[in-house]
């Protein structure tokens, strides 16, 4: 009988001193599917935030540009011109687009929605987006991802929910 129980206590110390390979492939999968669920949200969100500082900076810029209409009764030739010191360049690194009628740099036309009719009769205020690619209709897949200004400052953001 004291050899059962050597026997067994030996065999429970065993049993207690580790994990076995099983839990611990159970232990890897989870936490592979947890990461697997985690990370693209994670990317999204932080896509989402670099989008709505997109947002916020045009915001911004439109109403630098629009208090220099008012003070000025003309507005500013290109960014550079604003009196206060705004972030000039998108979450992306990119600078933000701004073409007005006239103005050094302008491409002789408003950008367009789908339907070929202009996004502002003002200005153009824009960032190309996280592709660093854009055109001037908003109709090519690499502008969609953009970041816009349209119906004169009446709609601000991505160029696909316009």
């Amino acid at each position: 009988m004291a050899v059962d129980r050597q026997g067994r206590r030996r065999w429970a110390a065993r049993r207690c001193s580790g994990f076995t390979a099983v839990e611990l492939l159970i232990a890897v999968v989870v936490i592979g599917a947890l990461a697997a669920w985690a990370v693209p949200a994670y990317l999204q969100r932080l896509q989402q935030l670099k989008i709505d500082r997109a947002i916020l900076g045009i915001s911004e810029l439109q109403w630098q540009i629009d208090e220099f209409g008012r003070n000025y009764d003309r507005f500013p030739d290109s960014l550079d011109e604003l009196e206060r010191q705004v972030e000039k360049t998108d979450p992306w690194g990119y600078p933000y687009e701004y073409q007005i009628p006239g103005a050094p740099g302008w491409r002789g036309e408003f950008r367009k929605d789908r339907f070929l009719v202009p996004l502002n009769t003002d200005y153009d205020l824009f960032s190309i987006g996280p592709d660093g690619d854009s055109r001037a209709p908003l109709q090519p897949k690499v502008s969609w991802d953009d970041v816009i200004r349209a119906n004169n400052g009446g709609f601000i953001g991505v160029a696909i929910d316009f």
